[in-house]
């Protein structure tokens, strides 16, 4: 399975809701699809079945930058962390 991306709006945040596998090649697009909204982001990972290393930056870069990561999995919230400690140190 690959990514899908569905878009929804509750009036001041955007919803991106992704489902299936998140890769590499994928962060270009979805990072598009991030700048191009104009309200409060919110991504909301319920569908992710499987992360690589890349996505983990990318996603704790985001919630660097103030966009809110929903219904993570705890393995993938804990390599999140782990991935900014080790930036940091």
């Amino acid at each position: 399975m690959t990514l899908r991306i569905e878009k929804s709006t509750d009036g001041g945040r955007t919803f991106l809701r992704l489902i299936g596998r998140i890769r590499r090649e994928h962060l270009e697009e979805l990072g598009a699809q991030i700048s191009a909204i104009e309200a409060r982001t919110v991504i909301d990972m319920e569908g992710v079945t499987l992360v690589d290393a890349d996505t983990v930056r990318f996603l704790g870069a985001m919630e660097a930058h103030g966009i809110e990561v929903l219904n993570c999995s705890p393995y993938i919230r804990e390599w999140i962390r782990r991935e900014n400690e080790e930036t940091r140190s």
